[in-house]
Order: C-alpha cells, then structure tokens, then sequence
C-alpha cells in the first residue's frame, strides 16, 4: 500500500473514533508498526493528527464515535470469490418464504446476488443489503433501526425495545472478525450487544468467514462455539480450524471458488 492511502486511512480511522492505536492502523494498513510510527509522525508534523503515546488521536476529536475494526470500504474487494462462493452456499440453503436474518458484513452482502431470483423475509442491519434488495429482487426487506455507522455500513440500536424483538428468524446469517476455539470474536462492544439481540432471534445460527478469518483475533468474544450450528467458509481452511469445529460439533460447509462445495459433518 502505497504512503498516500495509507495517510488516507489513518486519517479516516482517526476521525472515527477518539485514540486510534499502532495495532489497530497495523490490521488497517497491514504495514509494519515502524511504518506506522513513521506515518503518524509525518502526520503530526503537517498537524493533521495528534501523535498520543502508543497511536494517534484527531486534532478535533469527533462528536459522534464510530465502530472499532476494519472499515466496510477497506474489506469488501478481499478474498472476493471466496466470499461469493460462501455466500452461493449459504442461499442454497434458503428456501422461499423462509425468515431470515442477514447480518451486515462484506461476506454476507455476497447473499444479495443468488438472492435477487428468490422470495424471502429478510431482516438486516445492512444499509448496503436492505438497498441493494430492495432495488434487484422481490424479498420482503426489513431493516433494524438506530444509527447508522457509514465505516462499516450497518445500523445500531442501543435500545432494547427496537423493532429486532418482534422478528422471529428460520436461520441467522452473519459474519465475523475472528473465529476461534473462545468463538466468535468481534471488535466493538456495541456491535456485539447488537448482534447477540439478532442471535437470540433466530433458530440457527451460521457463520459465513473466508479461510483468513481463523487467524484473527480480537479482545472481545461474541458468542461461543457451542451457539454455532454451521460454519460456511471456503477450502483454504486450515485443518487445524476444521478439527476445531469438529470438536465443537459444528456442521463445516466448504465452498470452493468455482462453483462446488463439499459438506463435512462435524457431529459423530
């Protein structure tokens, strides 16, 4: 990544939310942390940021703070026709009419194309797949509401009332930072009081990730292993992870690029 865009996303990241950290503008950029000093400093010279001990603050802190982790903008043209075939896999699974809950994220935005030929009760806090829905398919769209976080284009309630108790879901369909043997790991507190309310809604529980996402790692554990009915990801997964899921009586899904996919059951 070239110095310019770099200096573009830590700026970004800076006005989203009060301290941002040499980790966090590291998974960002995915540069080095001396790069990342040298950015911050460049940046603070020119009086474009605040260089704070260990990362950077705004030179005028935002009113309105945004999400912890990877930019919805920054993550959507990654491991694309892996997610793609992730999201074919997970549609074929769907039958018209059924309820169903789509969380907001790169992978399961994916959904939206095999959907456009089918009939169903979507509910979602994605702004991009609510629009996208509505515009190219006949399924019945309903969206959360709240705030709309623009970084990572999804919409949060922090109230418990809001219109997510009354919509009862065949299968939840969502995303995640990080999958681990702990679970599934998100990076912001909000995000994760929001989608434990979308969880709680619906019968199953299936985890679309690429193959990169059992690397990840993040502070904050959303929901255990044992929550898991099925995980879909692609067939670079390390088998190390699989025999995670195994473990965990996880039913595994393996789409491959092309077009096939192979089912693994991980129950005896």
């Amino acid at each position: 990544m070239h110095e310019k865009e770099r200096h573009r996303i830590i700026l970004s990241a800076v006005q989203d939310r009060p301290v941002v950290t040499v980790v966090d503008l590291c998974a960002l950029t995915e540069a080095s942390e001396a790069t990342i000093r040298r950015d911050i400093a460049a940046l603070h010279m020119e009086k474009k940021l605040r260089r704070v001990r260990g990362g950077a603050e705004a030179i005028a802190p935002p009113q309105f703070v945004g999400l912890a982790g990877r930019p919805y903008s920054l993550n959507e043209n990654r491991q694309i026709r892996q997610k793609q075939a992730i999201a074919r896999a997970a549609v074929e699974l769907c039958e018209d009419g059924d309820p169903i809950i789509i969380n907001g994220g790169t992978t399961t935005f994916q959904m939206v194309h095999p959907l456009a030929s089918r009939r169903l009760q979507v509910f979602t806090n994605s702004f991009p797949i609510a629009e996208h829905l509505l515009k190219h398919s006949k399924n019945t769209i309903m969206l959360s509401g709240g705030a709309i976080y623009r970084e990572q284009n999804i919409i949060l309630s922090p109230f418990d009332n809001d219109v997510t108790r009354n919509f009862y879901a065949k299968r939840m369909f969502m995303g995640a930072q990080g999958l681990a043997p702990l679970g599934l790991m998100e990076a912001d507190p909000l995000l994760i009081q929001a989608e434990q309310k979308l969880i709680g809604q619906a019968d199953e529980l299936i985890v679309l990730v690429d193959s990169t996402k059992f690397a990840n790692r993040s502070s904050l554990v959303l929901c255990p292993l044992s929550r898991i009915d099925m995980v879909i990801t692609d067939d670079a997964i390390p088998d190390r992870a699989a025999a995670m899921l195994e473990s965990a009586d996880v039913k595994l899904i393996v789409a491959q690029a092309g077009g096939d996919q192979r089912e693994d059951e991980a129950a005896s």
